[in-house]
């Protein structure tokens, strides 16, 4: 036997419909890339060509674990928003206000090599 969604709920207290709709709230403020730019309604080719790359590219953006501060910002940049960074602990949140001064110099270690800014996401 079937049953609708709302007999499914009826019996729920006011407490445990607060709780799922502050879930429900997280979960729509929690995006994957992929995710944001449908949100915008964008496809991969319209932002791959915003971004002077191919395609294929955009996939790759959107299906990595980690990748460059610069990449993440101008893939952001590049749906119209700006990428801001937070370190979030039980007491607090914080901006980090670094990676945006880094993007303006490049970071040299002793080889003379480029050094990368990496971010999990």
């Amino acid at each position: 036997m079937t049953r609708s969604f709302s007999e499914l709920t009826k019996d729920l207290s006011p407490e445990r419909r607060e709780r799922i709709e502050q879930r429900k709230e997280q979960l729509r403020q929690e995006m994957t890339l992929a995710e944001l730019r449908r949100a915008f309604s964008l496809t991969q080719d319209t932002l791959a060509k915003t971004l002077n790359v191919k395609q294929a590219e955009i996939s790759k953006i959107e299906n990595r674990a980690d990748m460059l501060m610069s990449t993440l910002r101008n893939f952001v940049q590049a749906m119209g928003g700006d990428l801001e960074v937070r370190a979030v602990f039980p007491d607090r949140a914080s901006e980090i206000s670094t990676f945006s001064s880094l993007a303006s110099k490049p970071d040299k270690s002793r080889t003379g090599k480029k050094k990368q800014q990496i971010i999990e996401v």
